[in-house]
């Protein structure tokens, strides 16, 4: 079967689309075959080099690209009794020290990692929901803020940012949304209260504005970090969502990283909320596996409203 690798890291010209073994499913273990496979920014960091330099990846001889996937159960492992070859799934690959990611024709996930697809969405809309979707909802979980609390989403026209609004207003959070000055009918239909341009010259500033004293927390999808942190409150929180964001703890608010992890449980309730049409799936475009490399260049270049897709 055909599968992206890196051998070497470097810009898009280094990925490689190689033949490979057909994978197989070990106990517990579940292959799919690959009807698309969402493009990352941690797909962009991991082939450039930078999760290796942060100590966040052992040297490896070949790495496989993609952490989302959506298409169909093919085979099965010994064990496995839940799902079976035929079925409609998604799921996530949340490990990078593997020879093979989503960026293929089959991928072999635990079990425990997929969820069924939403119903009625096509594979490529499917495929956004994995990571992004699970990214909003562990850093709500991180944020452990009750209903009715205000919440500030630093991206939130974003793939993450998107979720993280939906999901916020699902629990009953009151959201300001931080976005793009064009973005702001995109976010007030996500569920966003309140919008703050992201070119406002002091973002603690302006969101104050709205919410007098400070948030109580804030998800932080752009990476603005110490600019976000001015907004909330004395002994709120603040979630980071990637590795080295992360502001000081100042003035005892409570500041925490969220590392995702995949969850098969928790993907099967957002798959279901994306059916019932309480969460947006967003297409920025889809490409054939073998313009992987110009998929990178497109997610690098920045200002997608929802993810790339590859089909194999």
């Amino acid at each position: 079967m055909r599968a992206v690798v890196v051998r070497e890291f470097g810009g898009p010209e280094v990925m490689e689309l190689v033949e490979v073994p057909l994978p197989q499913p070990g106990r517990g273990q579940v292959r799919v075959r690959v009807a698309a496979a969402a493009v990352n920014p941690v797909d962009v960091v991991t082939r450039s080099g930078l999760l290796a330099g942060a100590g966040l990846m052992a040297p490896r001889a070949v790495t496989g690209l993609g952490w989302d996937v959506a298409g169909t159960v093919d085979a099965v492992g010994p064990g496995v009794t839940e799902l079976a070859p035929g079925q409609r799934v998604v799921g996530l690959r949340d490990r990078l020290d593997t020879d093979l990611g989503t960026y293929a024709e089959h991928v072999v996930l635990d079990a425990g990692t997929l969820a069924p697809a939403p119903a009625g969405a096509g594979f490529a809309q499917a495929a956004t929901l994995p990571l992004n979707g699970l990214t909003a909802d562990q850093a709500l979980d991180r944020l452990g803020l009750p209903a009715g609390s205000t919440v500030l989403v630093t991206g939130a026209a974003g793939a993450v940012g998107g979720f993280v609004v939906e999901l916020a207003a699902l629990r009953g959070l009151r959201v300001v949304a931080l976005a793009g000055p064009d973005d702001e009918q995109l976010v007030r239909g996500l569920g966003a209260q309140w919008f703050v341009p992201r070119t406002a010259p002091d973002l603690a500033a302006a969101v104050r504005e709205s919410v007098p004293g400070g948030v109580d927390g804030a998800v932080d999808a752009a990476l603005l970090g110490i600019r976000a942190l001015g907004a909330v409150r004395g002994r709120g929180a603040f979630v980071a969502v990637a590795a080295g964001s992360a502001p000081p703890a100042l003035r005892g608010i409570r500041v925490t990283n969220v590392w995702i992890t995949a969850d098969g449980p928790a993907l099967t309730r957002l798959s279901a909320l994306a059916a019932d049409g309480r969460l947006t799936l967003r297409v920025a475009g889809t490409l054939p596996l073998e313009r992987a490399a110009d998929a990178h260049r497109r997610q690098e270049a920045g200002g997608l409203r929802g993810r790339l897709v590859l089909t194999p």
